[in-house]
């Protein structure tokens, strides 16, 4: 029988023919937490009283609060760093990144089953890996064992065709998907991108896409693998790591999906990620605070784009624009190729790799009645550390282009000077 490619990695990674709806016991190969979720993990792994067999596939990381504002804080992210060190497992400290970006940078590779104490996990599938969010509980047990449970998820076959129209980025995309399936459209499932459009976007747009799965209820979001899942694994070394990942040509699918990439851009309203309107319907809105980076767009690429709208300009007199790259690799590049020293002589403040204003814990805390619009994945209320102010989702050309001019605005006014 065919199979998807949520099946066939569970598949192998369980031992077992496995489909859809099946509950499997499986093998991981990556388990990854943060300053956030660590704590608690951490705490029932001592409660456990076992030996820790995963430990040398458990990255821990220091990305949410980084660096730390409060000296609670400093105590567990201290207290990771020395239980880290105590079982062997590898550990990033404040600087390196995003939890996210480092594990595709550095560890995953397609086939993979990836587990993390943390939603936007599902990042990694754009290589071709099955990555998904758990709660700390689970988590310890998967690096107490090594593996742990699953119910294989029917899959959603999302097909995206055509060009995008310039100033529309793979933000866009996601973004319409999304406010098309809505928040729980897509609860449990495996969303499977294909089409030409996807065939030719660069691996940091595939990125954008699958960390966005989650925001429709998705388990996972998986892209198979190709000529640049092959070139990304090389420039980090890893290209005997690479393997063909894809469904079987008659795998069975619960829905499919089209979808034309010839859109406009796209913005998400406060405060669901799926209210998403054309950015013409919000243009106007006077904005507080922009901000380009997390997880979703803080890649080189994304400050490319920035870097390219605010170059010559000034961002307004009246807006605070926080530009954070997603990791050190990605900060360092960008301060070789010029973007750092644009964005910076255009009125932008740089902050260290990290998540930034996203979680609204330490930077970046909106005022009552103050507006941001974000690169994030998520505006719900009270997400950037006031419920008395309003997010906007959009791509790093808007936010840009929305700094510039003070108020919410299309992009291609700026691109197409």
């Amino acid at each position: 029988m065919a199979k998807t490619i949520a099946e066939k990695i569970l598949s192998d990674k369980s031992g077992r023919d496995v489909y859809a709806g099946d509950i499997v016991v499986a093998k991981i190969d990556h388990i990854a937490l943060q300053d956030g979720t660590a704590p608690l993990a951490i705490k029932r792994i001592r409660e456990l009283k076992r030996e820790i067999k995963a430990s040398k596939i458990t990255h821990f990381f220091i990305d949410h609060a980084a660096p730390s504002p409060r000296r609670e804080l400093s105590n567990d992210q201290k207290m990771i760093m020395e239980f880290a060190r105590e079982i062997g497992a590898d550990f990033n400290p404040v600087g390196e990144g995003i939890i996210h970006q480092i594990m595709v940078e550095r560890y995953v590779n397609p086939g993979d089953l990836v587990v993390g104490a943390d939603s936007h996990t599902c990042t990694c599938g754009a290589l071709g890996a099955f990555a998904t969010g758990m709660g700390s509980t689970d988590i310890a047990i998967s690096i107490v064992l090594g593996k742990n449970w699953f119910r294989v998820p029917e899959s959603f076959r999302i097909e995206i065709c055509g060009d995008m129209p310039k100033g529309v980025y793979s933000k866009d995309i996601m973004l319409y998907i999304i406010g098309k399936l809505k928040a729980d459209g897509a609860t449990y499932k495996a969303l499977e991108f294909h089409g030409e459009t996807v065939d030719s976007m660069s691996m940091d747009d595939r990125f954008t896409i699958a960390n966005m799965a989650v925001e429709c209820g998705a388990k996972v979001g998986l892209f198979k693998t190709d000529r640049v899942t092959r070139e990304y694994l090389a420039e980090r070394g890893r290209e005997k790591r690479f393997k063909e990942i894809k469904p079987d040509e008659n795998a069975e699918y619960e829905k499919e999906f089209y979808f034309d990439a010839d859109i406009e851009p796209m913005v998400a309203k406060p405060h669901s990620v799926d209210n998403v309107v054309e950015v013409s319907d919000v243009e106007g809105i006077k904005v507080d605070q922009a901000f380009i980076g997390t997880c979703t767009n803080g890649r080189l690429s994304d400050l490319e784009i920035a870097a390219r709208i605010l170059k010559n300009r000034r961002v307004h007199s009246e807006v605070r624009l926080i530009v954070v790259p997603a990791s050190r690799e990605i900060y360092l590049k960008a301060l070789r190729l010029g973007y750092i020293e644009t964005i910076v002589e255009a009125g932008g403040t740089i902050a260290p790799p990290g998540c930034g204003p996203c979680v609204g814990i330490h930077m970046g805390v909106l005022a009552d009645g103050e507006v941001c619009i974000s690169t994030q994945n998520r505006n719900f209320k009270g997400r950037m550390g006031n419920p008395n102010a309003y997010i906007y989702l959009a791509s790093p050309a808007t936010v840009a282009a929305s700094a510039v001019k003070g108020e919410i605005t299309d992009p291609r006014r700026f691109i197409n000077e």
